[in-house]
């Protein structure tokens, strides 16, 4: 048993395989899809950090402390949990870019967050460079030869193996083949949540029926695998009836009612993007919770495409330009269309131009009087604090809003995105059963693992949470091996002893 077996290939399966590696032992990496990446690649907001050297750089004022404060706030119950998530965000953050040379250089405000602490680099979609950094550089390592890499894509895990004392020793799966095969050594479960599985015995439908009707950003493999047969060992689950909303789905006009849609980052609204309703109204505060502004939506008339009600997302000129790569990557799939200026969007959509040129001015005002005023507004603001917003708004980036600017906008919907709740774990991403038991050589990262983000989830703390758990799985299960290794040393030793 000289390996550990990493189930998924996402970005906390990869991250737990190279810290295994950095241990000196031997990692098996399987995944059911063709290739790596899972959710992880989707990922298009960025990766949240604390105290990072990309934010000292940037003189941004943020401590562990503070991100924890703000998880707590944001919906987490687990101050456990919270505190290994927010002080190992740094080093997991500066792990990615010393090791991989991922470009995390710029940072912004997500909603739900008091300091800029969400990374991303200067093109691409951040789930996709940090994750692709990993896999080639695991795919480099089994290509060299040497042995410590075994990578088994198109093959289907569908039993964890246990010994006498009910430890997982190993699993059996089904290889692209067709053929049953065994891996033997402790097990990570890494296989992302239960987002996109609709059929009818589904823990999507057992535990939230009402939003199975929902469209999914999830691919088609996130059907709660790796959470389904760790319970066959014992595993617990916890929290799997909180399933996030994300609140930008992006509306195809030609697919409205398509059952996978792709994801407008909330990085979008992070730059300046506001929302605004059929009538050319904001009706959120658009850095607020997801689940507060999908709830929002659902209280508001939106555009009815098909049996879709979608909502504006609209980002001037300055936006635009700091997230401009998003912007083209959206507009070449056809779900973000440009504007020389609001009139042209407000003709195309039927809404009267003097009510968006109202909400801007509104806005704009609103902003100025945040700005010399922060302290004095009349509403109490999300995240504490007072704001000039009826909806608590106080942070404003690349104003002011102007109807003769040029616009990018996106019809948006609410969707199904991630699971909060999956298997139970302690500190050491080992995986708990009954009476927070600790089941031996099981151990779990990323969105299988419950209980790190509670009700609602923050936006970049997703990639974060499959890194640094990621990481802690990585090691635990290594140290798990080599304890394992070194038991049997000494009883080898003290039985050749006994025979002297």
């Amino acid at each position: 048993m000289q390996q550990v077996i990493v189930v998924g290939g996402g970005l906390s399966g990869l991250s737990a395989a190279h810290t295994v590696l950095e241990h000196g032992i031997k990692v098996c990496v399987i995944d059911k899809n063709p290739f790596f990446g899972g959710n992880s690649t989707k990922a298009t907001s960025g990766i949240n950090g604390a105290l990072t050297k990309s934010q000292r750089k940037l003189n941004i004022a943020d401590s562990p402390e503070i991100f924890e404060a703000d998880t707590m706030r944001g919906g987490a119950k687990r101050p456990d949990l919270v505190k290994v998530l927010c002080h190992e965000s740094a080093p997991g953050v500066d792990w990615i870019v010393d090791k991989f040379g991922v470009d995390l250089s710029l940072v912004s405000r997500l909603g739900g967050h008091s300091q800029p602490r969400t990374h991303r680099g200067k093109e691409r979609f951040p789930g996709m460079t940090i994750t692709y950094g990993l896999m080639e550089r695991l795919e480099e390592i089994e290509e060299s030869g040497d042995g410590r890499v075994k990578i088994m894509l198109k093959t289907k895990v569908e039993k964890l193996l246990t010994d006498a004392e009910g430890n997982v020793c190993g699993v059996e799966a089904v290889d692209k083949k067709g053929q049953r095969v065994v891996e033997r050594g402790p097990v990570i479960i890494t296989t992302g949540g239960f987002g996109a599985d609709f059929a009818s015995d589904s823990l999507l439908n057992k535990y939230r029926p009402d939003l199975a009707h929902l469209p999914t950003t999830n691919g088609e493999h996130c059907t709660g695998d790796g959470l389904k047969m760790s319970m066959a060992v014992g595993g617990e689950c916890i929290d799997l009836e909180w399933v996030q909303v994300h609140p930008t789905g992006l509306v195809h006009p030609d697919e409205p009612d398509a059952k996978v849609k792709f994801l407008a980052a909330e990085a979008l609204r992070g730059v300046g993007g506001v929302l605004l309703d059929i009538n050319g109204n904001r009706f959120c505060n658009e850095l607020g919770r997801r689940d507060y502004v999908t709830g929002m939506m659902w209280k508001n008339q939106g555009l009815k495409l098909g049996n879709t009600t979608g909502f504006f997302l609209c980002l001037n000129g300055k936006a635009s330009t700091e997230i401009t790569w998003h912007c083209k990557h959206y507009k070449g799939r056809g779900l973000m269309k440009s504007y020389q200026n609001m009139a042209e969007f407000a003709k195309e959509q039927n809404i009267p131009l003097a009510n968006i040129e109202a909400t801007f001015n509104e806005h704009n005002t609103l902003a100025d009087k945040q700005e010399k005023d922060p302290s004095n507004g009349p509403f109490e603001a999300y995240g504490g604090g007072k704001s000039w917003d009826k909806w608590g708004k106080k942070f404003y980036h690349n104003g002011p809003l102007s109807t003769d600017d040029a616009f990018h906008v996106a019809i948006v919907t609410p969707v199904i995105h991630y699971c909060m709740g999956g298997l139970k774990i302690d500190e050491d991403s080992q995986v708990l059963g009954s009476g927070d038991h600790v089941i031996g050589g099981l151990y779990c990262g990323g969105e299988a693992a419950g209980g790190v983000h509670g009700s609602n989830r923050l936006g970049g703390n997703s990639l974060l949470d499959c890194v640094v758990f990621g990481r802690v799985s990585g090691r635990s299960a290594a140290r798990h091996l080599t304890a394992a290794n070194i038991k049997f040393i000494e009883k080898s030793g003290a039985a050749a002893a006994s025979k002297l």
